[in-house]
Order: C-alpha cells, then structure tokens, then sequence
C-alpha cells in the first residue's frame, strides 16, 4: 500500500523479525491533521497490524516537527467517508475519525514507541500518550492545544490518558492551562522515557525496539493487553486473575518452551510465535 502524507519502512530487527518505522509527511505543516493524514494513519496502522513479522513499530515526523495536532487551515474531507450528513453529523464523523486513532494504537498488537521530535501538540499530543513508550528529541514540546483555541482540552482521549501516566494533580494543571512543557519538563514529571538528541530520536527507538524483539511475540503481545487493561481493572484481585490466566495461556507456547531452552542452552531464541 502507498500513502500520500507518511512513509512506512520496514527495517531489520533480530531475524526474522522487522520493525515498522511510520513517518508523517507534512513537514511543511509540522506534520498537521488533515482528513488524508489521518485515514493514511489508520490503514498504514491496518497494515502494520496484520503483518506477523513485525515485532515493533515506531511513529515519529519528518522535519521540525512530530505532529502539530489539527490543521487549522483545513481538515478536508475523511476519505473513507460516503454517507451524506448534516453540518452535526460531519463533526461528529470528523471527530471520531480522528479519535478512533487512540484505541487503534492501543490494541495494536506490536508495542508502539513515539520518537516524537519538535512540537507534539492537540492531536499530535494524544498520539503521543496513546503510544506504549515515548522517546523524546531535544527540540520536543508537548501541549494539550485544544483548550488554547476555545475548545476543551478533553479530547481524544488525552483527558483519560494524561492523569493515568503522570497523575491527576500536573494533568488537570496542564489541561486547564494548555501550556506547552519542553522535552526536559516531560522527561522529570515522567511523560517520556528519556530525551536524546535531536537526529538520534529514531535511533534511540530502535534501540529500544530491538530489546523488545528479545521477547517472545506473544509474551510482548500479552504484557501490552494487560498492561492498558491495569489503569482500567477497578481492584488488585481483579487484576491479578487477568495477569494469572494470561500467564497460563503464555506458558502454554511454542515460543515459551524456546525461551526456556535458549536460555539454559545460552544461546539466541528462536520464536516462531506459537
């Protein structure tokens, strides 16, 4: 498949596994939402998605940017869209594309790392927070915009996300002022993993990436389901009998069995994800 606004590389990872690099392409407009940006997202995620050799993917942007949220100059048109609405109902469709993102990179079987480089801001922002591991470049900020523009600062799921990765007292601070934090303000309040220099983003996810291809697929598979479904579980208990039964599905694979044997072997796994 081929894309207008992103690039999508499949790079080596430990063989035979690949890890997939998406880079929005809008870097005139710091890689800004438009309704083709976001259906190209969705398929190249699609993609990705059914692809059983690839272990990670990783999304960043081209040029100064890693995603500026909405275009303000003009969403356009939702390719995908063929039904005939109202003023209302075209909002709503618009807003659910978008929205529609965040759920998408969370079930997403491969763990995501963001290598989020210059301004991640409104939409480019929730990208960002919905993605597994965050990498930041020195040149990175991050802001819920929304609020900024006479909307709020609740949407796509940022309002959910944000207090669950750094707590609800700074998430309702940055919420309600909209302010804009730089990469060393969201490496110490624990938003990213770390902040590397600004042409070493990508290579510091793929670093990342390559540690991640050491696992088993379906132990890494397993630990991003249960890991997003923990800041829902209402109680210990029940979270601990979704991580028992997970283990015990886990125990059951090709691939566990392998783990065991290259280890006590001291030699590189072999998964075959089975």
């Amino acid at each position: 498949m081929t894309f207008e606004t992103l690039d999508l590389e499949r790079r080596p990872g430990l063989e035979p596994d690949q890890i997939a690099i998406i880079t929005l392409r809008r870097p005139e407009k710091l890689n800004a939402m438009t309704g083709r940006l976001v259906q190209d997202l969705h398929d190249a995620l699609d993609e990705v998605g059914d692809d059983p050799t690839v272990r990670v993917v990783i999304l960043t942007g081209a040029g100064r940017g890693f995603c500026a949220g909405l275009d303000l100059t003009g969403y356009g048109d939702i390719p995908s869209e063929k039904r005939r609405t109202g003023k209302a109902g075209l909002g709503m469709r618009t807003q659910q594309h978008i929205a529609a993102l965040v759920p998408k990179l969370r079930g997403l079987r491969q763990p995501v790392i963001a290598a989020v480089n210059g301004p991640a801001a409104g939409g480019g922002f929730a990208l960002a927070l919905a993605s597994d591991v965050r990498i930041a470049a020195t040149s990175a900020k991050f802001n819920a915009a929304f609020v900024r523009i006479g909307l709020s600062a609740c949407d796509i799921g940022v309002s959910w996300m944000l207090p669950r990765l750094i707590g609800a007292s700074k998430s309702f601070e940055l919420l309600l002022t909209g302010r804009v934090i730089d990469a060393a303000e969201a490496d110490r309040i624990g938003l990213v993993l770390k902040v590397v220099d600004d042409n070493k983003v990508v290579e510091s996810a793929l670093e990342t990436a390559e540690l991640i291809c050491r696992n088993s697929p379906m132990g890494v598979w397993m630990t991003k389901e249960v890991m997003w479904s923990q800041l829902e579980i209402p109680s210990l208990q029940a979270g601990i009998d979704m991580e028992n039964r997970n283990q015990m599905f886990t125990s059951a694979t090709n691939d566990h069995r392998e783990a065991l044997q290259a280890f006590l072997e001291k030699r590189p796994p072999k998964f075959t994800f089975s």
